[in-house]
């Protein structure tokens, strides 16, 4: 019988693989059939880490097999990649049962050709983990064509995302930032202080079990070291909001005031509204809006948990002109966008973007830039941000909004870099309208 949490995680990657779904909703629909809390987790940690290394992979049964994997059927790449995942990172799953489920998942798949093929690629790959046919880290970084071999492949990213952060912040850089992105994301909190303090919410989940230190940069965010807070009774009292560190400078980069009207123009799931709400102590107004009716119910939920009631939910599109006055004395912009300062969380993005998916998202960025600014009172400012490590949607964005609109200027800027920072890639830009 196949172990349970590896059919959930070849069901999750094999509809990744196939433009279905991204992975935190595949990943969502399959582990609903997993009762057992200890399943779950691992199909989550075998999809995801699959994803992450799939170049290495990829390389590995090109090698071994003499065959180019995309030619492959997707069901017998699947169950390979997922398999070479907890043969080469997974110590504690024994070698044999491995290669016995993915036999087994080859014949449940209709492929019982391809199952002495995989039972032979899969034992080979376990005999020779010492001396893999991947490139080696280049002894002199200067060789642009080893360099970029060695970190698409053997460090698993796009080749043209490698090219790109090579020409922008050199070799040692995009190392680091690979190997960054190829490690498991801590779970991060942002402490709700509408309900509570981060002290006394790290005293609330020690005594529940969970270890949570302080962030080193976000004033009131947490990071989980041990246990899960979402599995204690303290998960449905509106304590925390689950929010990545990057994510919560960025609200905080907002700067909101007590008193102040703030209009949060992509607001969905809610995590940087409730933020400026509490920053606000929940004084004044924000007007929190997003675009598709499940995104606002979504924005709802988190809103009604937190307990701010300074929240007006608006259900709208920011892309078009939008039917608010220009009162408001802070705008959010957290864009829609390619998410590729995200990669170490969702590993699946790095796969599916591509460089031609920048002029859609720029469009839309400049729209929706456009359109909220349009609401700021003179003196007011607007805040535009993405969780992408890219500046076609970050500077050039803003340049050209600056360019169009004179009666704007720049005030500041925030970025975080994984290589420098130890977070993930967000930009934000602070621009004042003015008086």
């Amino acid at each position: 019988m196949i172990a349970p949490a590896r059919l959930a995680a070849y069901e999750t990657l094999l509809a990744v693989a196939g433009g279905r779904a991204d992975l935190p909703a595949a990943l969502a629909r399959a582990r609903g059939s997993l009762r057992d809390e200890r399943d779950r987790a691992l199909a989550g940690e075998i999809a995801t880490g699959t994803l992450r290394w799939q170049a290495s992979f990829d390389r590995i049964v090109a090698q071994f097999s003499n065959r180019d994997p995309a030619r492959l059927d997707l069901e017998i790449l699947t169950i390979l990649r997922l398999s070479l995942f907890q043969l080469l990172h997974l110590d504690r799953v024994p070698a044999a049962a491995v290669v016995d489920d993915a036999v087994e998942m080859a014949r449940k798949a209709g492929k019982r050709s391809a199952a002495g093929f995989v039972n032979a690629l899969l034992r080979r790959a376990s005999r020779e983990r010492a001396r893999l046919p991947l490139p080696q880290e280049p002894r002199d970084p200067r060789n642009r064509d080893a360099a970029i071999d060695y970190l698409s492949t053997t460090l698993s990213h796009p080749r043209w995302l490698i090219e790109r952060w090579i020409d922008r912040v050199g070799y040692d850089a995009t190392a680091a930032w690979t190997r960054f992105d190829n490690e498991a994301a801590p779970l991060t909190l942002r402490v709700n202080t509408l309900r509570t303090t981060r002290d006394a919410l790290v005293d609330a989940l020690a005594k529940a079990g969970v270890e949570a230190v302080p962030t080193r940069r976000a004033s009131i965010g947490l990071i989980v070291r041990a246990g899960n807070p979402l599995l204690t009774p303290l998960a449905g009292q509106g304590l925390f909001v689950v929010q990545d560190e990057a994510s919560q400078l960025v609200g905080e980069f907002v700067d909101a005031r007590p008193g102040e009207s703030i209009f949060d123009a992509c607001a969905s799931p809610g995590g940087k509204t409730t933020q400026m709400a509490a920053m606000m102590r929940d004084e004044g107004r924000v007007v929190a809006a997003d675009v598709r009716a499940r995104r606002v119910n979504l924005l709802s939920s988190t809103v009604i948990a937190s307990g701010a009631r300074s929240v007006r939910i608006l259900q709208a599109d920011a892309r078009q002109p939008l039917p608010l006055e220009p009162v408001f004395d802070a705008v959010l912009v957290d864009a829609p966008c390619s998410g590729l300062g995200t990669i170490r969380r969702d590993p699946d993005i790095r796969w599916r973007r591509v460089p031609s998916d920048f002029d859609g998202f720029a469009a839309t960025q400049r729209a929706i830039l456009a359109n909220a600014a349009a609401l700021l009172r003179p003196g007011g400012r607007v805040i535009y941000s993405t969780c992408s490590s890219e500046p076609e949607e970050n500077e050039a964005i803003v340049a050209a909004f600056l360019d169009a609109h004179p009666q704007f200027e720049p005030a500041s800027e925030l970025r975080t870099l994984p290589f420098r920072d130890g977070l993930e890639a967000f930009y934000g830009a602070a621009l004042v309208r003015r008086p």
